[in-house]
């Protein structure tokens, strides 16, 4: 599954390696989210088959993806970013290998060469298999039954932090996340459609309703205040015009206050602190 918006070049060439996989998927599933380029005539040329999804109203890319994940057929589900791509052609067997014989696993995620990163695009020992705490949706396959059987993804956060929240729900509730080395992912990391300031105050606001939905009281409002302060850290040391605008997310989080409390689901505080306890990467 791919969400994308209007980066119709990125898309095309991540299709054109999509089309080379062996085994072939069984469907793809596209997103066309609030696109005003050629992205939708594109797909239905380039790759006629795909279930091409689209949202003439962006919804986000959270919004997208959960939408994806309770349409699609199989019961794996490869997420990409529209601007990366396995580096294996046969990496979908080696993934329902993988899913067969660990049943309680409910992510693999993968390393990634990336141009955010150039460092990684020489590297070639990731390491070995090992469990942690969160995934990237630009590389990562997901059990279908299983998201469906949680609270999934939170269409509220409409951009950012659903894996580190989804990786919160299936932790806690006894599956596995896995950092799986034997596939790896392509991410030219195009800077099109992404404003780095803007992106620190989705990742802050929605982790600070995460925290409202999933962590329980009373523990919920130390991690708030924690996490307000570290957040707060991280733009001071950016700069003067990152912390001046640092309470631009805080307002946004407030307004959401309400909402995210009804939707709250939270897990156990044994299961919070399982999670806490994995480590990043």
């Amino acid at each position: 599954m791919i969400t994308t918006k209007n980066r119709v070049d990125d898309l095309r060439e991540t299709l054109r390696h999509i089309a080379t996989l062996d085994p072939p998927p069984l469907e793809v599933i596209i997103t066309a989210d609030g696109c005003e380029d050629r992205t939708e005539e594109m797909v239905r040329s380039e790759m006629p088959d795909a279930l091409l999804i689209v949202n003439e109203v962006g919804r986000g890319s959270v919004a997208s993806r959960a939408t994806m994940m309770e349409r699609a057929k199989g019961d794996l589900v490869l997420a990409l970013d529209d601007d990366s791509y396995p580096e294996q052609n046969n990496c979908l067997a080696s993934l329902a290998n993988l899913f067969e014989q660990k049943q309680s696993l409910a992510i693999a995620t993968f390393p990634q060469r990336t141009d955010e990163y150039p460092e990684s695009l020489e590297q070639d020992d990731f390491g070995k298999l090992r469990p942690i705490r969160t995934f990237p949706n630009s590389g990562a396959c997901l059990r279908v039954s299983t998201y469906r059987s949680l609270a999934g993804f939170e269409p509220m956060f409409f951009h950012m932090y659903e894996e580190p929240d989804y990786a919160l729900q299936c932790i806690a509730n006894d599956w596995e996340v896995l950092f799986f080395p034997e596939v790896s992912i392509r991410h030219h990391w195009t800077p099109n459609q992404r404003s780095e300031l803007r992106n620190h105050h989705r990742h802050a606001r929605n982790e600070f309703w995460s925290t409202l939905m999933r962590c329980p009281f009373p523990q919920a409002l130390g991690f708030i205040a924690w996490r307000t302060f570290a957040q707060a850290r991280f733009a001071l040391s950016r700069g003067p015009s990152w912390a001046l605008r640092e309470p631009v997310w805080w307002w946004q989080a407030l307004k959401g206050m309400r909402q995210a409390l009804r939707r709250r689901r939270p897990v156990t505080w044994a299961g919070y602190k399982k999670w806490l306890a994995m480590p990043d990467g």
